[in-house]
């Protein structure tokens, strides 16, 4: 593989930087979910410039997410092949990542996908009380369309996700969890 570098000779400005940085960052998926981006899924939350080099932040979707380590690694290698030598990639932990922050072509590959989208994130203020029973979501099956469906397991195969089978067409499939 080929390794871009930048023209010493004609500095790139910061804008030109940043949005080949950007462009960049957007060509990184989800090692979990494929089908998104990091910007898709609303995880890169910055790309700027300090002193030079070309900073990214970035968010997990939840704090102990075991795709974190791949993601950062994965955005550092492409920035490293757009010309990027010394990027640096950061985690933030705040704000907190909210699955409202899943672009609308975001939402759409997944469901393209056959993964139903998280609804709304609920506002809590003040406390939040625990509960050991299954979170009621408003689902629909990404196949035919019924809301007649059922919870299959709080866990799917991230962390994530939740597994739902619709009792119409019978069909198992994923729902991103709202947090």
């Amino acid at each position: 593989m080929v390794t871009a570098v930048l023209d010493t000779q004609q500095p790139a400005t910061s804008t030109e930087a940043i949005d080949r940085a950007r462009a960049a960052a957007g060509r990184v998926t989800d090692p979990e979910m494929p089908m998104l981006t990091l910007v898709d899924l609303g995880v890169l939350r910055d790309v700027s410039i300090e002193d030079g080099r070309v900073i990214t932040t970035i968010t997990p979707t939840y704090s102990g997410c075991p795709a974190m380590a791949t993601m950062r690694d994965d955005l550092q290698r492409e920035l490293l092949h757009a010309g990027f030598p010394d990027a640096e990639v950061r985690v933030s932990l705040t704000p907190a990542w909210t699955s409202d922050w899943i672009t609308e072509a975001g939402r759409k590959a997944l469901k393209d996908a056959g993964i139903s989208p998280p609804g709304q994130a609920p506002r809590r203020e003040g406390p939040v009380a625990l509960t050991l029973m299954p979170t009621r979501r408003a689902v629909t099956c990404v196949l035919c369309g019924s809301d007649n469906v059922h919870l299959s397991s709080e866990f799917g195969p991230t962390t994530c996700k939740a597994m739902y089978q619709c009792l119409d067409c019978l069909e198992p499939f994923d729902h991103v969890k709202e947090i």
